[in-house]
């Protein structure tokens, strides 16, 4: 599996294509607008999109997700169930935030800590790390070693827990009980920002110093 980074929107969130190379087939995590972009970034790399995956409901991340499921005709899958009553203000966020207007929707399926998704001949699993936003999850391709946190975790800080029904100790915890214990040499794709390695944010993020 490779990974290509799409920054999108005005805020450059880091829209992830996920590419299967056995199959040539695709899934986007957290697009958050964009769509021209986002269509031409999969012709350019000559892959076919089968899903989109994602990680929390802020309009930066998911603005788009229902733009691209009826462009594609491709199901939605994610965040868990607890960021619905963010998905459901998309369309105020959206103009808050200078967006183009998106409506609210329902993904496909929401997820749950444990469970997997896929694409192609791919498998991730899901892990649930609340703190940012109260359904945040997480997608850990174990073959890979990389993870794709949303923004539960950046190179060199974490998570805003200001937002409603974030929890700045919630974050910690999922970053120090969920992500950290995968191991020192897996590479992150945070939500905005460049990659880094669990091992790097463990002996040198501030804000896991304690």
């Amino acid at each position: 599996m490779k990974c290509a980074i799409v920054p999108v929107t005005a805020y450059q969130q880091n829209c992830s294509v996920l590419i299967c190379e056995e199959t040539k087939r695709a899934a986007l995590v957290d697009p958050g607008g964009d769509l021209p972009r986002l269509r031409e970034a999969l012709d350019e790399l000559g892959v076919t999109l089968e899903k989109v995956f994602l990680t929390h409901g802020h309009a930066d991340h998911c603005g788009a997700a229902d733009s691209v499921r009826q462009a594609f005709g491709v199901p939605v899958e994610g965040p868990q169930r607890e960021d619905q009553f963010w998905i459901e203000q998309l369309p105020d966020a959206c103009r808050r935030m200078g967006f183009p207007v998106a409506e609210a929707f329902e993904p496909d399926r929401w997820l749950n800590d444990g469970d997997t998704v896929s694409f192609g001949a791919q498998t991730l699993d899901v892990l649930h790390c609340p703190g940012h936003t109260p359904g945040h999850v997480v997608f850990f391709h174990q073959g890979e070693r990389l993870a794709l946190v949303g923004d539960v975790l950046f190179k060199g800080s974490i998570g805003r827990s200001d937002f409603p029904r974030g929890d700045h100790a919630t974050l910690i915890a999922s970053i120090e009980q969920k992500l950290l214990p995968l191991g020192e040499d897996v590479v992150f794709v945070p939500g905005h920002g460049p990659t880094s390695t669990f091992g790097d944010e463990r002996r040198s993020n501030p804000y896991l110093k304690r």
